[in-house]
Formats: C-alpha cells, structure tokens, sequence
C-alpha cells in the first residue's frame, strides 16, 4: 500500500524502468513482470484514492461529441429541434435541457443517458 506521495513518485520512477523491457509486459516468465503488475496495481489504488477521476459535465461532453461528429451550434439546434440559442444556453451551462431535449441528445449524439440525466 501506497502512503505518500514520495512512495507513489519512488514507484513510478521504477515502473518507467520496468517498461524500458518489453519483456518485462509481455513474457510472465521475465524478471520484471510480476513486479511490475503488482507496482502497477498499486498505483491504480493510490490513484484511485487521491485522484479521483469526476465525471465530466454534460456541457463537456456534448463539446466534445460536437467536435467528434464536426456540428456547429446551428446544426445541432437543428438536429435537436431547439433554437440555436437554446444550444448555446446548454454549452455554457446556462440551462439544462427539457427531458425531451435530454432524450434526443442521447440518441442523437450517442451520448449515455446517465450522463445526459447527471446521474
């Protein structure tokens, strides 16, 4: 178990030493291998820890799947049936989507209705 930041740096050091040996992720039976996955187990556990990942916002992700997809405001509105200051309203969090504007972005934009609904 990992218990200070000085530990988790010590172990990164060596798991990036560890990964300068292919061999070392690839062949159970090389020298490094166990103890790289057991150091790499215990990263994930500190970093789960003390480095929580939050989910990211609807806003986030909406920007990001606009990107993906190559939409501007103007085609979304359209794609989702709302004015294009609606959208914008959406994109700077200014309001949240209706349950109907929230199910078509999920369908829509392929977008998890948890994340949709803020659950």
């Amino acid at each position: 178990m990992i218990q200070t930041e000085k530990q988790y740096n010590a172990i990164l050091e060596r798991i990036e030493e560890l990964l300068k040996d292919s061999d070392n992720i690839e062949n159970q039976n090389a020298k490094g291998y166990v103890e790289l996955n057991i150091l790499s187990d215990l990263v994930a556990d500190y970093e789960e820890q003390n480095y929580p990942v939050k989910k990211p916002s609807l806003t986030e992700v909406i920007k990001l799947r606009m990107a993906e997809l190559g939409l501007n405001q103007k085609r979304l509105s359209e794609l989702l049936g709302v004015s294009t200051s609606r959208v914008s309203e959406y994109l700077t969090g200014k309001s949240e989507p209706t349950l109907k504007v929230a199910r078509e972005i999920s369908k829509k934009l392929s977008i998890e209705p948890s994340i949709v609904l803020g659950v």
